[in-house]
């Protein structure tokens, strides 16, 4: 409760701080706009239901995209952490790509799939693959050598090693890799959306400045910031809660 209230009283602050700036007229209402105008905004937005729309579209967009980056990064992630050679050769060009933006995929993408929900898929692919390939490798190579050791003197070996203990031993680091890709890949969403004439949520923030309307692009910001708070806390935070708990990482309160 105490964390809640000091929530509170923070949030509270802010928006009187923000009301308070926008008092002082320093910038048009049109430009930086008062806190209630930007609340109205938001009420229009789920009025018409052009929100529930974008939001729909979006995460159908990250769902597919997300799942495929994590499907690929687990797999390759996996394979470079065990074969050295993989490591030596395809191991540089995977931290090469996790330095590229991921938004630089996007022209790739309209040129190989056309104006279409492909290209953008191809950014929020690229966006996080390599991120958890990186997480899931370290994950693995860092896993203390006494587990290993451990196990093979008690006779497990071949997959039963890895199923039973690499994995689990490597698994509070690899969710905390998914929860980075997750942000990559929701960065790299908004990415392609402003870009690319789609309906989404980007799309929205776009149309907002096309349209002078900083109440809009500022509800949208808001909705795009909650929905990653909310993805974050309630899906990852409680997911890395339970392995931390599992593995005694944390102290049950």
């Amino acid at each position: 409760m105490r964390k809640f209230f000091l929530q509170i009283i923070f949030y509270t602050g802010l928006i009187l701080l923000w009301q308070g700036v926008v008092s002082l007229k320093i910038w048009p209402e049109y430009l930086f706009p008062s806190p209630l105008k930007v609340l109205q905004a938001m009420v229009q937005g789920f009025s018409d239901a052009s929100f529930f729309l974008a939001v729909e579209m979006s995460m159908k967009r990250i769902l597919l995209g997300y799942g495929l980056s994590i499907l690929g990064g687990l797999i390759l992630g996996f394979l470079l952490s065990q074969i050295r050679l993989l490591e030596e050769t395809l191991g540089s060009l995977v931290l090469g790509f996790h330095t590229l933006p991921s938004i630089c995929w996007l022209p790739l993408g309209i040129l190989w799939f056309g104006l279409s929900d492909g290209a953008i898929l191809i950014v929020i692919l690229f966006g996080s693959l390599f991120s958890l390939t990186l997480a899931t490798t370290d994950a693995i190579k860092n896993i203390s050598p006494i587990y290993i050791r451990a196990a093979k003197t008690m006779g497990s070996k071949g997959w039963h090693l890895y199923w039973d203990v690499v994995l689990p031993a490597a698994l509070p680091t690899i969710v905390t890799g998914l929860k980075q890709g997750w942000s990559f890949a929701w960065r790299s969403l908004m990415a392609g959306e402003l870009l690319f004439v789609s309906l989404g949520l980007g799309h929205l923030l776009q149309m907002g400045r096309e349209l002078n309307d900083a109440a809009q692009m500022f509800a949208v910001m808001i909705l795009i910031v909650l929905i990653g708070v909310v993805v974050d806390f309630w899906i990852f935070g409680k997911i890395e809660k339970k392995v931390r708990l599992r593995w005694g990482l944390l102290e049950k309160r």
